[in-house]
Formats: C-alpha cells, structure tokens, sequence
C-alpha cells in the first residue's frame, strides 16, 4: 500500500504543476533527487496541498501519510479535502467539472496533435552497469 499512496502524492503533484516533482533533465539527477526526497512547489500550490503532497512523499513509511495508524482516513481528513463529500464520492453523484465533447469510440479531437512533431532520437546506449539495473524486466 505504501507505494500506492507514494503515487497518489506524484499524481496529485504531477496534475496541479503539470510536470512530476522529481523532474529534472538530467536522468540520473531526478534518481538523486528521488533518493533524497527533494522537491520544491510551483507558486501556486496552496499550503494544505503542499502539506498533503510532502505527507504522501514521505520516504519514511513510517511517517507516510496512508501508512500510520489510521490509514487512508488520515488522507481523507486532510485540509485539502475538506468539503468533500465521501458518501457521494463512492455513490460516484459526483459530476466532473468538465464533460468533454465525443463524438466516436476513437475521437482524439479533445487532445492535442502531436503529429507534426520530429520524432525523438535515441542516439544512446546504455552502459552495462545501467542496463543491468533492468535485470528481470
């Protein structure tokens, strides 16, 4: 469960900033910055958001929020959440506050066209050592 609330906490993150909290260019930068638990907020994160997001980004498991004592209820009483309405949460009441237009099972028209765009190059290889991090996989 603990990674589970580890992902809840990047996705909360990644949807208010747009990019993930580990983010860096560099790949082995973000490895560091994931080990070290270090990340900064986007000014227009509010205070019980970051609040809740450093809970759930907590290395510790011990101090993760969703881990303690009295599980997922401490996520749920958090001050981000307050005003929501569980009950109506999980009846699924609850409208979305946008409704997007579909017109058919493949209609991509709600999406950004990407097609225009040069392909990625790959023009790297992965040393021995870093591909045997991939053991397995």
């Amino acid at each position: 469960m603990a990674v589970d609330w580890w992902a809840f906490g990047i996705l909360l993150y990644e949807m208010m900033a747009g990019f993930p909290p580990f983010y860096d260019e560099e790949v082995t930068n973000t490895y560091k910055k994931i080990l070290n638990g270090r990340f900064s907020f986007p000014g227009q994160f509010s205070v019980p958001a970051r609040d809740l997001i450093r809970k759930l980004l907590q290395a510790d498991l011990s101090k993760r929020y969703g881990c303690l004592a009295n599980g997922a209820p401490d996520i749920k009483t958090h001050a981000w959440f307050k005003g929501t309405d569980w009950a109506s949460v999980a009846r699924r009441e609850d409208l979305p506050p946008i409704r997007p237009v579909v017109k058919r099972a493949d209609d991509c028209s709600n999406f950004d066209d990407y097609s225009t765009l040069a392909p990625m190059k790959h023009d790297f290889e992965l040393s021995n050592n870093e591909q045997a991090m991939f053991a397995g996989f």
